[in-house]
């Protein structure tokens, strides 16, 4: 991910509220300084799944729809990676630093318009 595409994220994320102001300016800040952002901290609750959906934006139809609990969540999100698009540009550290930081909501939203595809990955 680029910079300017991590920092319309992280205003993507503050404008859904899944991060406060003040946490998102950290984020910005720690991509400034070229190190990487703190996850935000954990919510009030733990999460206890990770959901996995592969739509057809052709029909609409789901494809794929995998919920899996948050003890298998290295093999979730390996699962999740067979589907990306192989152009998307996702890195799956990040995505997993965020899980283990106790980020919830979605986390990954990616359209292949070749392959007629939305992936979209979230924790609840």
């Amino acid at each position: 991910m680029t910079t300017s595409e991590e920092r319309m994220r992280i205003l993507q994320m503050i404008q859904e509220g899944k991060v406060s102001a003040e946490e998102g300016a950290n984020l910005l800040q720690a991509l400034s300084r070229g190190g990487r952002p703190t996850p935000p901290p954990p919510p009030a609750h733990d999460p206890r799944l990770l959901r996995v959906r592969i739509t057809d934006l052709r029909s609409g139809k789901t494809k794929v729809n995998v919920n899996i609990p948050m003890s298998l969540v290295n093999v979730g999100v390996k699962l999740g990676a067979r589907f990306t698009p192989a152009n998307a540009d996702v890195n799956y550290d990040v995505i997993m630093d965020a899980i283990k930081g106790g980020a919830s909501g979605k986390l990954v939203d990616i359209e292949d318009l070749e392959s007629g595809e939305r992936v979209e990955v979230w924790v609840e």
